[in-house]
């Protein structure tokens, strides 16, 4: 008997190394062959650094120079809520893996009876011969309802699992790429707003000071209620912009933390802002073509891992037409005493084989077949809409990249010539060429400008962000860190 299922085991598991899923073909990518180019009249952005190296290549302690941002998305990445659920999420997915795998081979049990019971005497009479108390003790081994995946069901659902455990795997990969944007963009607009508030604060004393002397002149007769007006509206617009950066400041700060996952004041050893006008904070990147997008981007992997799971689930689905055999056997010893469960002639053993063919279900298996068919089209449908999204990202960012350039530069000289209108105008009402309501209009056009241009450098830094993120890149910490192969480049589905 055990020769017997032992060859029936070892032909099961060589006719289950096949499965009834259709054969996996990667869906073409509905994008262009190549990412668009600046808009009519702007010139495509050039990387300044003249990296060549793919995005994903680019670790983001090179790609974020700034020393505190650095140190912020390394805490992040420790104590961060979402990543660390992320985390638990491939836990969980890989268990239920492992639940499902475990099917493919027999489960052996040791079991162990004792059974005391009396019989009547119409029992004894056709049964014992007398009436009385009877014993009997059993022990053994047994495997109950194995199936012989002859068919593939078990199989391919085990695959379907194995797809689902990577696809999780990927969804943390695309949650760690997110979070260290997030965190950096986070980290901008906190320091955009602490630059503004600086401006604000220097721009109230500056008037305040301003004011006191317009309020003497006043009194003094030099000047009229106009102009001291002019000069109290200015203060309390200084005084509305201040006090509005500070609240603005304090909430991002505040996002800030919540995505750190922890007070930032306790991290030790925090080092120094850089400024947003410092060209180092942040490097520059080649855009790379629309192709590599499908290995960079762990979203686009993910999608075609639940394609994976989808298609194999078609062939469990097929696979419940066929005959399904499940396997029930023991071996052991049964004795009516304790102490002679081990003697001679006390072996006893079964085998139980079982063969169920579906005939009549009411066209169940064929309506689960169309789900797993729909399913798999559903799959297909959201593989490419991931694809086309990533696409759009990564184009916005190269479109923008030219502009915000522009838009910067642009910025920057109407600072320049605010600042020297501003300059002469002062220079203007001190030689009494021209009215002190002049001063006040350069003054407040200057103070408008210099905000603007810490606006348009926080828009060019997050575009920089959006392009290296939707890039795929942020997985690493440095390019001399070994990247691991991804299921999707390891190109199928393997145990």
């Amino acid at each position: 008997m055990t020769k017997t299922l032992t060859t029936l085991l070892l032909v099961a598991g060589v006719l289950t190394g096949c499965t009834l899923a259709p054969h996996y073909d990667r869906p073409a990518p509905p994008v262009a062959d190549s990412f668009p180019t600046a808009p009519e009249g702007y010139a495509t952005a050039e990387v300044k650094s003249g990296e060549t190296r793919r995005a994903a290549d680019i670790g983001w302690r090179e790609f974020f120079r700034d020393p505190r941002l650095q140190a912020l998305i390394a805490t992040s990445l420790e104590n961060n809520r979402d990543l660390r659920t992320a985390a638990l999420r491939i836990e969980e997915a890989r268990a239920l893996y492992q639940v499902q795998r475990a099917d493919l081979l027999p489960t052996v049990n040791v079991n162990g009876s004792y059974t005391r019971a009396r019989t009547t005497a119409a029992e004894a009479a056709t049964v014992l011969g007398q009436p009385g108390v009877t014993e009997v003790y059993q022990v053994g081994l047994g495997i109950s309802s194995y199936e012989l995946d002859f068919f593939g069901r078990v199989r391919s659902l085990s695959n379907a699992a194995l797809a689902q455990y990577f696809a999780t795997e990927e969804a943390r990969r695309s949650a760690h790429i997110s979070l260290v944007s997030e965190v950096a963009k986070a980290y901008l607009a906190e320091r955009a707003y602490a630059e503004q508030y600086e401006l604000a604060r220097d721009s109230l004393k500056a008037r305040e000071s301003t004011y006191g002397l317009a309020k003497q002149r006043f009194e003094a007769g030099a000047t009229s209620a106009l102009d001291l007006r002019d000069n109290e509206s200015l203060v309390a617009q200084a005084r509305v912009a201040a006090a509005q950066l500070a609240r603005q400041r304090a909430q991002a700060h505040n996002a800030l933390e919540v995505l750190v996952g922890k007070p930032i004041g306790t991290i030790e050893n925090l080092p120094e802002p850089m400024r947003l006008s410092d060209e180092r904070i942040i490097s520059d990147i080649p855009p790379g073509l629309p192709s590599d997008l499908l290995e960079q981007r762990p979203d686009i992997r993910q999608a075609e891992q639940q394609l994976l799971s989808a298609n194999a689930n078609i062939g469990a689905a097929r696979a419940a037409f066929f005959p399904r055999i499940t396997l029930t056997a023991s071996g052991g010893t049964i004795s009516p005493t304790f102490s002679g469960l081990f003697d001679a002639g006390t072996r006893a053993w079964s085998f139980a084989p079982q063969l169920v063919l579906p005939i009549f279900d009411f066209g169940r298996n064929l309506s689960n077949l169309d789900l797993a068919n729909v399913r798999k089209n559903i799959q297909i449908a959201n593989y490419e809409k991931t694809i086309q999204t990533a696409f759009a990202e990564v184009a916005d960012a190269l479109v923008a990249r030219g502009t915000l350039e522009d838009q910067v530069a642009g910025q920057e000289q109407a600072r320049n010539a605010e600042a020297a209108r501003y300059e002469l105008s002062r220079l203007r009402f001190r030689s009494g060429v021209a009215s002190y309501l002049d001063e006040l209009d350069a003054q407040r056009q200057l103070f408008t400008a210099e905000q603007a241009l810490v606006q348009a450098r926080q828009l060019r830094l997050n575009n920089a962000i959006d392009l290296y993120r939707s890039l795929g890149g942020g997985l690493q910490e440095s390019s001399a860190v070994a990247q691991q192969g991804t299921p999707a480049q390891q190109g199928t589905v393997t145990q």
